[in-house]
């Protein structure tokens, strides 16, 4: 089966993901809007699984999992998985944040996730996030998004640090503040939180809100063969594991045919795709919609079930299950060639990258590897492979949690990219097209 995906459309289409997606929540909602367009239908935890055959998905804050069993036969159907995560790093506004400086109204920040210090300091930010409030029927969360300068980091001048260019040092505490308003007085952030997401100050509980920078994503570049965006650290796997399950369950066409009643474009009793996007990879995982949680394990054994099949069946369902876990991936820095493995060089707009790494610290062996390089073979993508220097420490992904917490055969691969965890970063404008080609293939595998 081809899957053919446009360079420009899949750039364009990146770009716009991104940019509406400046929180976890907001790129849960995108997603979902792109798949029910497709023709999957939300469904709350709550409910009970469905019984018959269709393309569904489900919502846990900023998690998502989305499935289709249409070509599922038997019970003991494996599952092709595409794991990635919906969070960047960036500054969270603290539950008691009101605070005023030297005549400014400033804002209290945690610093959220290995962030680089100095990419935040004078950008143009605004704030996203969700908001507890108190209902007629208990607490409600409501999404909020500010797309206005109203915070900014400002950095000290040169002429007060004459040092700075010879090596800046940042205070998380002191230095990464941003700054509100001018006035000698602190302002009120919940009354602020109230107007913007139509509720009483009083009503106001808590909030899970995040700054984000405002400079658009875009294609930049002498040949516009770049792009420069925020969170492209890990959107970019999030928006190609939603083009790729969209592609490789087919389009739904007419107004009024379900997915029930769509002709899926994968074999018959072959596998169930499924994507999880997982929240809370930049702090470890460890939540109840992290990768360290139970929710794909859940997931996974309540499609057995509705399907008829019982424990059993979901242990034999996992046994020939294959999982590929998605995290954007070191490209060569031009500046900075020697922190590279000399023998590993990644290019932008090189292709997918398979990433090893012998600590586990990404879940890659020659089973999960040889399931991706097949797929990108399928795909027509070239593979790129990373390895990190033996000097220097290895990052980590979702892939190895998940492969423990499944036991199914994972693989780790990730896109190239430069500038990661910057405010902004950089891939190639290329690379999003074959980047999905080869997740809709790794969903769809050939014999």
């Amino acid at each position: 089966m081809a899957h053919s995906f446009d360079t420009d459309l899949e750039a364009a289409g990146l770009c716009a993901f991104v940019d509406a997606s400046p929180s976890p929540f907001h790129a849960c909602v995108e997603a979902a809007r792109q798949l029910e367009a497709a023709g999957f239908s939300f469904l709350a935890e709550t409910e009970a699984f469905p019984t018959e055959h269709g393309r569904h998905y489900l919502i846990r804050g900023g998690a998502l999992i989305a499935w289709s069993t249409e070509a599922a036969g038997v019970p003991t159907t494996p599952f092709r998985v595409v794991g990635a995560h919906t969070d960047s790093p960036n500054l969270r506004i603290k539950p008691q944040p009101d605070l005023s400086r030297a005549g400014c109204q400033l804002l209290g920040v945690e610093l959220y996730g290995g962030l680089l210090f100095n990419s935040w300091l004078d950008r143009d930010l605004g704030l996203s996030g969700r908001v507890a409030v108190r209902g007629r029927d208990g607490v409600e969360t409501r999404l909020m998004k500010i797309n206005e300068p109203v915070l900014r980091v400002a950095q000290l001048a040169v002429h007060l640090d004459r040092g700075a260019n010879e090596g800046l040092t940042l205070s998380p505490q002191q230095h990464l503040t941003p700054i509100w308003a001018v006035s000698p007085e602190p302002g009120d952030f919940r009354e602020y939180l109230a107007d913007a997401v139509g509720a009483d100050a009083s009503d106001v509980l808590s909030w899970d809100v995040m700054t984000h920078d405002l400079q658009p994503s875009r294609r930049i570049g002498r040949d516009l063969d770049l792009i420069a965006a925020p969170r492209l650290d890990n959107l970019a796997t999030t928006f190609a594991g939603v083009r790729a399950l969209i592609d490789a369950v087919g389009a739904v066409s007419g107004d009024d045919q379900s997915p029930a009643q769509a002709s899926p474009s994968f074999p018959p009793d072959r596998s169930i795709p499924v994507l999880v996007l997982f929240d809370h990879e930049e702090v470890g995982s460890q939540s109840e919609r992290g990768a360290m949680s139970t929710l794909l394990p859940s997931v996974l054994e309540r499609i057995v079930l509705s399907a008829g099949g019982g424990r059993e069946d979901f242990h034999r369902a996992i046994a020939a299950t294959v999982v590929a876990s998605g995290d954007m991936a070191h490209a060569t820095h031009p500046n900075y060639p020697e922190k590279h493995e000399p023998q590993h060089q990644i290019a932008l707009n090189g292709g997918p990258v398979l990433k090893t790494n012998v600590k586990l610290r990404y879940a890659t062996d020659s089973v999960g590897a040889a399931a991706f390089l097949m797929a990108c073979a399928q795909a027509g993508v070239p593979v790129q492979h990373f390895v990190s220097r033996n000097d220097l420490p290895c990052g980590s992904t979702v892939g190895p949690m998940t492969a423990a917490l499944l036991g199914a055969t994972t693989v780790d691969f990730g896109a190239p990219m430069l500038s990661m965890h910057s405010a902004r970063e950089l891939c190639g404008a290329k690379d999003p097209a074959m980047y999905a080609a080869a997740l809709a293939a790794f969903l769809t595998p050939q014999s």
